[in-house]
């Protein structure tokens, strides 16, 4: 299985890489969790149009077969399938309709308002439990 975070993204600090691939390392190597950043769209722009370009670059990265779960405040809890996963996490604006649109599910990862620093590792801690949970591994101890 391959789960690929999709990004709208700039450089991120030496901590937040170190997080990442601290839970990263822990899973197996039949999960691989990748990571792909695409830039911000350069600001000016009316949001709806800096949002349409950044989805466009993430859409274009997608995978033919994976699920796409868009990381949105409305969306709502879901379980992986064992299939490759798609995450879109979008930039200041958010994701565009077209992410939206094309997303199977939208998770939220709570109400919360999170630098998009500490979602990364908050997702790749998220996607660590959950294969955690599913082998029965203590690491959860739910």
């Amino acid at each position: 299985m391959r789960i690929t975070v999709h990004s709208v993204a700039g450089k991120m600090p030496g901590w937040v890489d170190a997080g990442v691939q601290e839970y990263s390392k822990r899973l197996p190597g039949q999960l691989k969790l990748n990571w792909r950043s695409v830039p911000l769209a350069r600001r000016g722009a009316d949001p709806r149009q800096l949002r349409q370009r950044e989805g466009d670059a993430l859409l274009k990265g997608v995978h033919k077969g994976a699920v796409r779960v868009a990381l949105e405040r409305s969306g709502r809890a879901w379980s992986l399938e064992g299939r490759d996963v798609a995450f879109l996490v979008g930039g200041p604006e958010g994701l565009s309709e077209a992410c939206l649109a094309a997303a199977a599910q939208r998770w939220s990862l709570g109400p919360l308002t999170l630098p998009h620093a500490l979602v990364r590792i908050v997702l790749a801690e998220q996607i660590y439990r959950a294969w955690t949970i599913a082998i029965g591994h203590p690491y959860h101890r739910a």
